[in-house]
């Protein structure tokens, strides 16, 4: 066998040789230039090959462990220090855009859709949360996936992991599908952070997707993971289900009520937190909240977001569920709107409460409704589940809610004849939620 050529290694006295053998300044200068450019991409290819083994190397450890749930509960405070990092690491500085705040526009997403029309294997639910395709072969049985991913907007990875899973995971969820078949996960590895960062950061966001997954009786059989510029985790979750086992958005009927389980302002809670840290953007809050409200809401935030809808799915079932959705990147009124208009009847969505993290609203008005909250526009990510059933049911429902997963719901508005619309009332209310609720 012939030998492959021998690549010469690049470097700056390579550069001063060949530039000394010519003889014009100009084209020195240029030879130069070029040599210096092969240069920084010979090194910068050599680690980004390190690092992408060192990745491999992180997910052989962290998959082969045994299959047991074993979730961590979030810290009262991320220590970067105890991971090894340096003390002002800041997860949230490697990606400007946050959580489910990184969607693209509604409309301009659905207009995408239009697009995707497959008579082949046409989708039962297009535009809403999960994929649902009717598996061939004569059987009835439904292939029910979804996929989501997006930017960290918490500081410690190990929650960022449990937070991405618990959305994925929530789309499924509000299809009424309680048992996931299988998840594969969706990893971007930061390239601009250093060996350290990178093993410590990706560790410990697998980590976290891994256990949720666990406690969520799945388990994440595959993936892809890629270098990118900014931080990305999210994943793909997949089950097969009878029809029985589905509950379809589209049946909601006029009377029915409307329950939120997971209280809105996250993207405003994460937010606030991190500006304790920017004076320009904390001196426009600071006569309106302190400090200790910023961390309050923002553990408010961080167990919420990880905090799966499980539960809340299954008492769909139990009490009659018509119709669902989740309430993440939109807001809850532009996904209330989405799942109006994917009913059978003609009803509308009629939003009267809207149960918010305590200030999160006062500090949304002081920054000129940038996020629209009120407006029910803010973007949450990993939020609670939006769902119809009979007003008959709702007590019990939230009642047994808050008696398995500790938390409360609420009755935020109610099913009317209308024209498959969705919109928040003009003497609505908002409700402050506190840690003791």
């Amino acid at each position: 066998m012939r030998p492959g050529p021998i690549l010469p290694v690049v470097t700056k006295a390579t550069s001063r040789m060949v530039c000394s053998t010519l003889k014009s300044d100009s084209q020195s200068e240029s030879i130069a230039k070029l040599v210096r450019r092969i240069h920084h991409h010979i090194i910068q290819a050599a680690a980004m090959e390190a690092a992408a083994q060192q990745t491999k190397n992180i997910i052989g450890r962290e998959f082969s462990t045994p299959s047991e749930a074993n979730v961590v509960a979030n810290a009262a405070a991320f220590d970067p220090t105890a991971l090894g990092l340096e003390a002002d690491f800041v997860l949230t500085n490697f990606s400007a855009l946050k959580g489910c705040g990184c969607k693209l526009p509604q409309a301009k997403l659905l207009g995408y859709l239009d697009d995707l029309a497959n008579d082949l294997k046409p989708n039962e639910t297009p535009g809403m949360d999960s994929s649902v395709v009717k598996i061939s072969h004569g059987t009835d049985l439904y292939l029910v996936s979804t996929t989501d991913f997006f930017f960290p907007s918490v500081e410690d990875p190990y929650v960022q992991g449990k937070i991405a899973c618990a959305n994925v995971l929530s789309d499924a969820y509000a299809m009424g599908v309680t048992e996931v078949d299988t998840m594969l996960m969706i990893l971007g590895v930061c390239r601009d952070m250093s060996e350290k960062q990178r093993d410590v950061v990706t560790t410990q966001m697998i980590r976290g997707f891994n256990d949720l997954a666990r406690q969520a009786h799945t388990n994440v059989t595959g993936g892809q993971t890629v270098m990118n510029p900014w931080p990305i985790v999210g994943g793909v979750a997949m089950s097969v289900r009878s029809e029985s086992q589905i509950i379809r958005p589209e049946n909601a009927v006029v009377g029915d009520v409307i329950i939120l389980t997971k209280p809105l302002g996250t993207q405003v809670a994460v937010n606030l937190f991190q500006w304790k840290k920017k004076p320009e953007r904390w001196q426009r809050v600071e006569s309106i909240v302190t400090p200790e409200d910023a961390d309050v809401a923002f553990q408010m935030a961080s167990e919420s977001m990880s905090r799966l809808n499980l539960n809340a799915a299954k008492m769909m079932h139990k009490y009659g569920a018509h119709s669902a959705t989740d309430v993440t990147g939109f807001g809850i009124v532009a996904h209330a709107r989405n799942q109006a208009k994917s009913q059978l009847g003609d009803v509308s969505f009629e939003i009267h409460t809207l149960p918010i993290i305590k200030n999160m609203a006062k500090v949304n008005e002081a920054i000129g409704n940038s996020f629209k909250l009120l407006d029910g526009f803010a973007a949450e990510t990993s939020g609670g589940l939006l769902l119809c059933l009979p007003a008959e049911n709702a007590d019990a429902y939230i009642k047994e809610l808050r008696d398995l997963d500790g938390k409360p719901a609420w009755v935020v508005g109610r099913v009317v004849a209308g024209s498959k619309d969705a919109y928040i009332t003009p003497d609505s209310k908002v409700i402050e939620v506190t840690p003791e609720d």
